[in-house]
């Protein structure tokens, strides 16, 4: 049995300028969808995140071992004997980081959790929407550049309401993003925006609109395109643009290519870069504008902002949660 020992020091401020903490905002937007239909994962999600997470596993944990600073010290921060739920824990690079602390990770990608178990940690496979813990019982909880790969704002928020409802009163989350305005600005013109046959089934910043009659096929446009349908882009939309796939090259030398990404290729689920030797697969991504992440967990009456920051063009913050 795991016994929570008594907190020895109060989690310090991970940004350069310390915020006030300050209730967030109860009201709820009326376009809020309802929990059985946020609970339901889009295509666009099963195609685009998880089917692709899932072939490029091995590849995907080789790239990822750096630990961000600012998710560290949060780590380091908390208290001897916490509880630390770590969802979407991706190859876990982040399990066990304290090892003062008990961290228990969850992904909704089958061959990352088996990295995990491989590594020894304790993880599962599970929804960022439908965590399978019960209320309260951790400590601190963490997301970590997962809330982007989820296509509506209904699905971003119960995320974040599943991430307060599983830690304790006066446990904390953490939540990082990726940035729409990124520090280098070329690495955008990398990303494929999502066709108009996409954007047309949106409605406001990321949020869906009702799928219209009929089936759309899922595309996207060619990266040296610069309109979308018959219409030009002008450097308003530009600039408003939020949803990309964001491209992952999985070299050919690479084992898994003589099989789930020929079978991928076959499917149409992947494509072939003859000049840089490579398996594309393209990964959902909507890319948070400043202040989105703060909006997105308004109507949470449980909690608090103790801290927000912009760091390696990620919008990040920290919540505490107060009943």
């Amino acid at each position: 049995m795991l016994i929570k020992l008594p907190r020895s020091k109060p989690l310090k401020s991970l940004s350069s300028k310390s915020t006030t903490m300050k209730q967030i905002n109860t009201k709820r937007s009326p376009n809020c969808s309802s929990s059985s239909s946020v609970q339901s994962t889009p295509e666009i999600e099963k195609k685009y995140v998880h089917r692709v997470y899932d072939a490029i596993a091995p590849h995907f944990s080789s790239t990822r071992f750096a630990k961000w600073p600012k998710v560290s010290t949060f780590l380091h921060n908390l208290p001897s004997g916490s509880v630390v739920l770590d969802a979407g824990c991706g190859n876990g690079k982040y399990l066990g980081l304290n090892d003062e602390c008990f961290f228990i990770g969850c992904d909704i990608s089958a061959p990352l959790v088996q990295i995990c178990k491989d590594k020894g940690h304790e993880v599962l496979v599970a929804d960022a929407v439908n965590l399978p813990y019960r209320s309260g019982y951790g400590d601190a909880a963490i997301s970590i550049a997962v809330l982007h790969h989820l296509s509506t704002e209904g699905r971003r928020r119960k995320a974040v309401e599943e991430l307060v409802r599983v830690v304790k009163v006066g446990g904390h989350v953490l939540i990082t993003v990726w940035a729409v305005e990124q520090e280098d600005g070329s690495l955008v013109d990398k990303w494929r925006p999502l066709s108009r046959k996409y954007l047309d089934e949106w409605i406001g910043p990321g949020s869906p609109r009702v799928r219209s009659v009929g089936s759309v096929s899922l595309e996207s446009i060619p990266e040296t395109e610069v309109s979308v349908g018959n219409e030009e882009v002008s450097g308003d939309e530009k600039d408003k643009q939020q949803e990309y796939f964001v491209p992952w090259h999985l070299p050919y030398h690479r084992a898994e290519v003589s099989g789930a990404s020929v079978g991928a290729v076959e499917n149409g689920l992947a494509r072939k870069d003859d000049v840089k030797g490579a398996i594309v697969y393209d990964r959902y991504y909507h890319v948070f504008g400043e202040g989105e992440l703060e909006r997105l967990v308004s109507g949470m009456k449980n909690a608090v902002i103790v801290d927000q920051f912009y760091d390696k063009s990620n919008w990040c913050v920290i919540l505490e949660k107060t009943s």
